[in-house]
């Protein structure tokens, strides 16, 4: 199976029928607003042992933004079983053993046709990128940045889509492509006033200190991530404490881990920060983290 090998189907987006959509041939129209406007919301899930991961959080957060965005609430069960098809047909057709197989699968909402107002719906599953792997592998050197606008609602911008995952990430893909041009993996936005840090570009922070864990306060300009919420769930039952906290760039560098967590690559451990070179846990504290994360995505 080749690196572009995608399965796509499509979905009602009212509910009631799936179908399947050749890879090799359009599906989106020129006036649809997930081209002209960026307008929808996505989720990216992370498929491993030839089954989806984590789904439920997944659809709750899908709901919720697409209440925020106003579009029709999406019927969780076709999506679910859109779902389930899709990734199935990529295990049988990747030739390998279900518990070889490791994909991405992806959710795409939009608010559809200009000239037909039909919200547009699909399911996609595909390999997961090799760069994203082998970051796991290495670690990434981040920089840190403001992300340059924020996210906050107040009441006198009440229609900022606070806690939706849009499919609006031009900004975000911009600042990666800055950091990999100046020989940085990533970036860690920061608030420029307060110097608090928020979040990866599309990653959760996590940060080790003993036997805690520690995340930026969720809400305003951090999105809640559901892979951070899994960890931390799975953490606490290991006897971990977990907590959200505001905290600055110093106390991530004074940290004796800091990790990027996300759906597609799971853990990604910091290693170095606006240059400066964080020190190497152990290999048993490292190998505790990375063991922790991957129960978590599984469960």
């Amino acid at each position: 199976m080749g690196p572009n090998h995608a399965v796509i189907y499509l979905v009602e987006p009212f509910g009631g029928s799936m179908r399947r959509q050749n890879a090799n041939l359009p599906h989106v129209y020129w006036d649809d607003a997930a081209v002209t406007r960026g307008d929808g919301c996505f989720e990216t899930i992370l498929v491993t042992g030839g089954a989806p991961t984590n789904v439920d959080a997944h659809l709750k957060r899908f709901t919720n933004s697409a209440r925020l965005l106003d579009l029709p609430e999406p019927p969780l069960d076709t999506w679910r079983a859109a779902t389930e098809q899709a990734v199935a047909d990529f295990v049988r057709e990747s030739g390998l053993e279900p518990e070889e197989v490791e994909a991405k699968c992806q959710w795409t909402y939009t608010r559809g046709r200009e000239s037909t107002g039909v919200p547009s719906a699909w399911v996609t599953v595909r390999p997961i990128p090799r760069e994203q792997i082998e970051l796991r592998e290495r670690g990434a050197k981040v920089m840190t940045a403001p992300r340059g606008y924020t996210l906050a609602a107040t009441d006198e911008t009440p229609w900022l889509t606070v806690g939706a995952k849009t499919l609006n990430y031009a900004a975000a893909m911009s600042a990666l492509r800055w950091a990999k041009g100046k020989g940085f993996d990533d970036v860690i936005y920061i608030d420029p006033t307060t110097g608090r840090v928020l979040e990866g570009a599309t990653s959760s922070i996590i940060a080790v200190r003993g036997d805690k864990l520690r995340t930026p306060t969720t809400g305003g300009d951090v999105l809640p991530g559901t892979t951070q919420a899994a960890v931390f769930k799975q953490a606490e039952k290991n006897g971990w404490r977990c907590k959200e906290k505001d905290f600055d760039v110093d106390y991530l560098l004074s940290a004796d881990q800091v990790w990027l967590v996300s759906s597609v690559r799971g853990g990604v451990r910091v290693t170095a920060i606006d240059g400066t070179k964080l020190p190497a846990p152990g290999k048993k504290e490292e190998a505790k983290l990375r063991k922790l994360i991957s129960v978590a995505m599984a469960s």
